[in-house]
């Protein structure tokens, strides 16, 4: 499918409705910084709904329509070379060989430092989709590499990185290392790595070098094996650590 064939549906800042050949607005408009083009359904007798995301990437809420599109906002707003996230900001259209005239919306929009883009959908659990969402997948994915950015699907991540993201998300806002000596001195103790009970006990303030420690996690300052096991006492925790 070529880029010239697919039209960009989106709401600019000022609340303006505009469609667009996406190869014209591609390299235009800051898609991360627009609100969603249409509203995230709501789904009666589900025990999630949609919601927002505070981002510490950009200090801005980000809406979700799921906790697995909200676990995929925690795993990219820890990316460092990410610099902007968006929910639902644009609507793709594209006329089918047969004349049929086709739309989706991808569930999230990322920002790269390079000036590349992401867009993607946050299945719920690992697989190809049900037939809308192959052929889809298949149209996105040769537009998005006609106009220089990504289209994937986002498989969900192991529980055990899913709750150890989530666990430092909550450490994420820039209070949690504003303290600048005490920043330091953290940094100085897993100087080498070390468990991150230990180094918490050699900083001598329990209380608050813990909470500093998870915000360099979440961060990327300091880093830790988070695939392997939960986040303890005895994980070990260094500048060198396979993230």
């Amino acid at each position: 499918m070529d880029a010239a064939r697919v039209e960009a549906c989106f709401v600019t800042v000022a609340g303006e409705v505009v469609q667009q050949r996406l190869g014209r607005v591609a390299g235009q408009v800051r898609f991360e910084e627009l609100r969603p083009v249409s509203a995230f359904p709501v789904v009666p007798g589900r025990s999630w709904g949609p919601g927002w995301w505070w981002s510490s990437t950009t200090g801005r809420l980000v809406a979700h329509g799921s906790m697995a599109m909200r676990m995929q906002l925690m795993l990219l707003d820890r990316e460092r070379s990410v610099t902007g996230l968006a929910g639902r900001p644009v609507r793709l259209l594209w006329r089918e060989e047969d004349g049929v005239v086709r739309s989706w919306v991808p569930q999230l929009f990322a920002r790269y430092a390079d000036g590349g883009a992401l867009l993607a959908d946050c299945p719920a659990v690992a697989g190809v989709g049900g037939p809308a969402a192959q052929r889809a997948a298949r149209v996105l994915a040769q537009v998005c590499e006609g106009v220089g950015w990504v289209y994937r699907r986002l498989e969900p991540p192991s529980p055990v990185v899913a709750a150890n993201v989530r666990w430092l998300a909550g450490y994420r806002h820039p209070r949690f290392g504003a303290d600048g000596v005490l920043r330091e001195a953290v940094l100085a103790a897993f100087a080498e790595p070390r468990p991150l009970a230990d180094g918490v006990a050699a900083v001598g303030v329990p209380l608050r070098a813990g909470p500093m420690v998870f915000h360099l996690l979440w961060s990327g300052v300091l880093s830790a094996g988070l695939a392997e096991r939960p986040l303890d006492a005895g994980t070990v925790v260094g500048r060198g650590v396979a993230a």
